[in-house]
């Protein structure tokens, strides 16, 4: 019995058009699923990021009402669940501020005064120190604080009065007159103080404890010294540390250097008034490097010291444009550079200096601010206006970001100009982030750069004499072992880059430098002295193995360039080619530098270039070649004018698949480069690239943080970095292809 071969036939088409469905479905399904995949990571990052683009926000909580003529100073508990306010007569009001019980008194807690109370100053905000200047020329210097317990399982804040100096006074004017005017600050060495008597002197005075052998207490010794400053003493300024002095004689600025109080010297004086305007109010920023003075004419200005020819001085750096009012007073954070303007027609300002932002404005009193309090963590407020005491929720995460400071220049504290800076962290409090993305942009560019400048002639060369010119059966061996080398693992690559190659390149640097000279010299010329040998000797070495030959002369070049290094270093740069470099050129030279980045992170790339461009011309038709030969072109005009253009298309592809993955590379740069977010085209120096900036900090950010989220921020960077080179590569793929596939 035989089979029917119509239904054999049907058969296997039917199999085959299932298959045929099968797969169609299945390549759909996975190109989606990446298209999916792509856009999800996408909406993440833009979800992650998007917060630090929010403008601030502040509302009102609650208000009570107190008598604020008897009030001379604010402060908030951290957690914001209680308020105290200090009094003129030395009593400390503390008050309930959560949402069950709000505005009730908590209790009242006097501080011990010898004497009548003259004047009232308050610290740096993060100090949380308050004094009371009194009217036999001494001073008292109290801190609010909160005992936590937990009574039944519940916790309980205390509040209470420390004296962090004791209980006895400080002796501010020895002459006994009374404090007009003061400013303190405690730092862990001592407490220094500069104060206005009645009879209108300027003291400074500073405080070192000394213990007692016999009663082992602490007993302040006061060295002092007055300052000369003719006419009006209006504000007096001091920094957290001390060493500087701040006085304000109407549209003056009197800068003392206070760091040794037998010496205080006057280093500056400033006319820092606006035109056709008058200084009202000035205050430090947190840090104590800025003076924030505010103008009649509602612009408040920030100056701090840079360097000048003769030496550091205050200048001012920008400004900020309020509403006019004749009463402006500035009020600082604890620790970041954001500050608040309060005036007398009830409206709150929101700044930040380094952002140039103005975060927000708005009435939140009908009457005048007469004081203002932010809590510690910068999420609340008090403020005292109209008899009352008015809480407000503050919504300010991120005042430090701005579109220009994350890609344009910003003039930094003690920075000599503006200039564009990555520094996330440092060990200081008064450290101040700097996130522009420029430098570490910047870097991710050069890298790919010196890479792709290493990796693609060599890459591209080797394709085309491998696909073009080798014989079948070199090329068997020769394809696969450089293919292979793309799963060598980066961080070996890395490794041996940073531990082996960069030593080595700085202690043979004229090697690496005549190697770059002699190598194709050396190449080229056994080219020329081959074609000039005699035929019986050519044929001898079968078609596509030529190759060969110039194994031993890279090897000899290489060997003879290491063997008279030391000699040209001696002869050309006085035995020390780092140290020419360094003082006769004036360039900076890194041990782990582009050069190290360059050669390692291009071996990394050259196996991905390699393979595609060799596939893409070995895929060239062989009846276009044959037809080119037969019409009498040589073979490189074959491959010049036929077989390149013809592989155009997929050649391009293999540079810009390498360049994404040169733009893309972590471990490499991450071990072979300094690592220092600077802008130098200099191959002598390092760089950090976006994707190694987020893998060094992501681990020791914190989650929601400013930092965080711009790392984040920069993950998407470099997520558009990659789109945008991989649509240009596509889009010239497809007009190359257009252009040359009617060849």
């Amino acid at each position: 019995m035989t089979s029917n071969p119509q239904n054999l036939t049907f058969s296997t088409d039917r199999s085959r058009l299932f298959k045929d469905k099968i797969a169609q479905f299945g390549i759909t399904s996975g190109g989606v699923m990446v298209l999916v995949a792509l856009l999800l990571i996408f909406f993440y990052l833009l979800y992650v990021v998007q917060p630090i683009f929010e403008s601030a926000h502040i509302e009102e909580r609650a208000s009570f009402d107190v008598a604020q003529q008897d009030v001379v100073g604010l402060g908030l508990e951290e957690q914001t669940e209680i308020a105290y306010l200090l009094k003129r007569d030395g009593a400390v009001d503390f008050y309930n501020i959560q949402e069950q019980g709000f505005g009730q008194q908590m209790t009242e807690l006097k501080t011990a005064l010898p004497a009548d109370v003259t004047s009232f100053a308050s610290s740096a905000p993060h100090q949380g120190l308050y004094a009371y200047g009194l009217s036999n020329g001494e001073a008292v210097i109290v801190k609010p604080s909160f005992m936590v317990s937990f009574p039944n399982n519940q916790r309980k804040l205390t509040p209470r009065l420390t004296y962090p100096l004791g209980e006895k006074p400080l002796e501010v004017d020895p002459q006994g007159q009374a404090i007009k005017r003061f400013a303190f600050s405690q730092s862990e060495e001592k407490v220094v103080m500069v104060a206005l008597t009645a009879d209108k002197r300027v003291v400074f005075s500073a405080y070192v404890g000394e213990e007692n052998f016999m009663t082992g207490e602490v007993e302040w010794v006061a060295e002092q010294t007055e300052l000369n400053i003719d006419g009006r003493i209006d504000e007096l300024l001091i920094s957290p540390d001390g060493s500087r002095v701040f006085v304000r004689s109407a549209n003056q600025i009197y800068i003392y250097n206070s760091r040794y109080a037998s010496d205080v010297e006057l280093t500056q004086v400033l006319a820092a008034n606006e035109e056709n305007a008058n200084i009202i109010s000035a205050q430090l920023l947190a840090g104590a490097n800025s003076l924030m003075l505010a103008n009649d004419n509602g612009e408040v200005s920030q100056w701090f010291e840079v360097n000048t020819d003769d030496g550091k001085a205050f200048k001012k750096i920008r400004a900020f444009e309020t509403s006019k009012q004749k009463a402006i007073d500035i009020y600082t954070e604890f620790y970041r550079r954001t500050f608040f303007t309060a005036g007398d027609n009830g409206e709150l300002g929101v700044y930040y200096t380094t952002s140039e932002a103005k975060l927000w404005q708005g009435k939140v009193a009908d009457g005048m601010i007469k004081n203002f309090a932010i809590a510690p963590r910068s999420n609340a407020a008090l403020i005292l206006a109209d008899n009352q005491v008015k809480v407000i929720e503050i919504e300010n995460e991120h005042p430090e970001v701005t579109w220009s400071g994350l890609w344009q220049e910003v003039w930094y504290e003690g920075y000599p100009e503006p200039d564009y800076i990555w520094q996330s962290t440092s060990a200081s409090d008064d450290f101040e982030s700097k996130f522009s993305l420029i430098p570490i942009s910047f870097g991710t560019l050069k890298a790919a750069m010196y890479a792709m400048l290493f990796a693609v002639p060599i890459a591209l060369s080797a394709a085309v004499y491998t696909a073009y010119f080798m014989s079948s059966e070199l090329r068997k061996v020769v394809k696969p072992t450089v293919e292979i080398m793309e799963a060598l693992p980066t961080v070996i690559l890395g490794f041996l880059a940073g531990l082996w190659l960069a030593p080595l390149i700085e202690e043979n640097l004229p090697a690496i430098v005549a190697l770059l000279i002699l190598l194709p010299i050396a190449i080229i010329s056994t080219a020329f002295a081959w074609t000039k040998l005699p035929e019986q000797i050519r044929h001898r070495i079968p078609d596509g193995a030529h190759s060969i030959i110039l194994v031993p002369v890279v090897l000899l070049v290489g060997w003879l360039s290491f063997a008279m290094s030391g000699s040209v270093e001696n002869w050309l740069f006085d035995g020390n080619a780092r140290q020419f470099i360094t003082n006769e050129l004036g360039m900076t030279f890194d041990q782990r530098n582009s050069l190290v980045v360059g050669i390692a992170m291009g071996f990394a790339v050259i196996p991905t270039i390699f393979s595609i461009a060799e596939d893409a011309v070995f895929s060239v038709p062989r009846h276009l070649t044959q037809g080119s030969l037969a019409l009498g072109a040589t073979q490189w005009q074959t491959l010049v004018r036929v077989v390149l253009l013809t592989a155009s298309p997929g050649i391009f592809s293999a540079v810009m698949m390498g360049l994404g993955r040169a733009v893309g590379e972590t471990m490499i740069v991450l071990m072979a480069t300094g690592n220092t977010p600077i802008m130098d085209w200099s191959i002598f120096q390092g760089m950090r690239t976006l994707a190694a900036n987020i893998a060094v900090e992501m681990p020791e950010s914190e989650v929601g943080s400013s930092h965080y989220r711009i790392l984040f921020l920069a993950a998407f960077v470099l997520f558009i970095f990659t789109f945008v080179f991989n649509t240009l590569a596509e889009f010239v793929r497809q007009r190359l292809r257009e252009k040359y596939s009617s060849l």
